[in-house]
């Protein structure tokens, strides 16, 4: 019985190496994710170790000289009065009261008034920016009129607060591991998708499924060997994507927003554990809706929406949406035992143990119904 198993599950790996197209198809998830993510996060930290100067209007510069020059010191510069050519200026005006100097020398309110449209997604982080710097002055100034009229600026700051972050480096970076460890499970269910729908819809189509049924091979041996081979390219896929994303993530400068990100063999090692069940139910789930839809394109139709599932459980586990129920569940479970380990926290051995289990428990039961639909002749020729 293995023997045959094996044999079939060696006649669909070399089917499956023989379309390399649909093989790297698989894989340019697992390939690409990371060097995307990569660059995003640089682009971002550059961003934020290094802004960009931000040009707005500002109007009636001359009526609060020192404002536009402590703006000026953030990187905030009046564009309007620049003579750079092609410089970009953003679509904010500050308009500064004509009444301005009078109101600050006596001590009394005075008034900018900031106008943009706040709905631009463009403009959102520059008017963000610029109200953070115009709050900045504003404390500046009521702490400097306090010391002229001889009154210490903490007597309006009646509290303290003394913030003592426990977090190290490595859990701080568990933050972005989050997300990478998401997209390391999605490539299980993104790189056997394209072999699980070949090796049944299209199998079908070709009408070479209902030949492979005439050999001396049960229905069972048969669906061991299409969900053996699927689960290797799940694994493939998650061991490639771990891989690219320890040699890639090297090259970010984490150290810069002060924590690290280490993508390390002991990780990798318990990735490829813990992810394993997940490759298992993911290549029976993808095997029994290829072979319930009545064409290739249908198969791929349905397997885009059965896809957003796990997706979703994922995504709720790393941003903590409700995570007593989800630590139980499929795929979420292992998220966030893989997100505890990363950040250095007990791995929660029982949560991880049930969903694990349950995660088995599904891929068996799908290929119990995979098994018994292939002894129908309405799933076997597409009827």
């Amino acid at each position: 019985m293995i023997n045959r198993i094996l044999t079939m599950v060696r006649k669909e790996l070399i089917d499956a190496a023989r379309d390399k197209r649909s093989v790297m198809a698989g894989l340019y998830y697992a390939i690409g994710t990371p060097l995307m993510m990569c660059g995003m996060f640089m682009m971002l930290i550059s961003q934020l170790t290094s802004p960009d100067d931000l040009n707005i209007h500002i109007q009636n510069p001359d009526k609060a000289p020192d404002l536009v020059k402590f703006l000026a010191s953030s990187g905030i510069n009046n564009g309007a009065s620049s003579e750079t050519p092609g410089l970009k200026v953003k679509e904010i005006y500050l308009t500064i009261a004509d009444d301005y100097p009078e109101q600050m020398a006596k001590g009394l309110r005075a008034e900018v008034t900031l106008v943009a449209d706040n709905s631009n997604e463009k403009l959102q982080k520059s008017i963000s920016r610029l109200k953070k710097q115009l709050q900045a002055y504003a404390s500046e100034m009521g702490s400097l009129r306090l010391i002229a009229r001889g009154i210490d600026p903490r007597v309006v700051q009646p509290l303290k607060v003394v913030v003592e972050d426990q977090a190290t480096a490595d859990s701080k970076g568990g933050i972005i591991l989050g997300f990478a460890i998401f997209t390391m499970i999605y490539a299980v269910f993104i790189s056997g998708m394209n072999l699980a729908i070949d090796t049944s819809a299209g199998e079908r189509e070709r009408n070479s499924l209902a030949l492979l049924l005439s050999h001396p091979i049960s229905t069972w041996q048969l669906v061991m060997s299409k969900i053996i081979s699927v689960t290797i390219f799940a694994m493939l896929g998650l061991a490639l994507i771990l891989i690219v994303s320890k040699i890639a993530y090297a090259f970010v400068p984490w150290q810069e927003l002060g924590f690290a990100v280490n993508i390390n063999p002991s990780f990798m090692l318990v990735m490829l554990a813990v992810g394993f069940p997940v490759a298992i139910m993911a290549a029976a789930t993808q095997l029994f809706v290829s072979f319930m839809a009545k064409s290739f394109k249908e198969a791929q139709s349905y397997l885009t929406i059965v896809l957003l599932l796990p997706a979703a459980l994922a995504l709720a586990a790393s941003y903590d949406i409700a995570p007593d129920t989800l630590q139980w569940l499929p795929v979420s479970g292992q998220q966030q035992a893989l997100m505890a380990y990363v950040k250095g926290r007990e791995i929660p051995l029982v949560q991880l143990a049930v969903s694990s289990l349950a995660t088995l428990g599904i891929a068996l039961a799908l290929t119990f119904g995979l098994e018994r639909s292939l002894k129908s002749e309405k799933i076997v020729f597409g009827l």
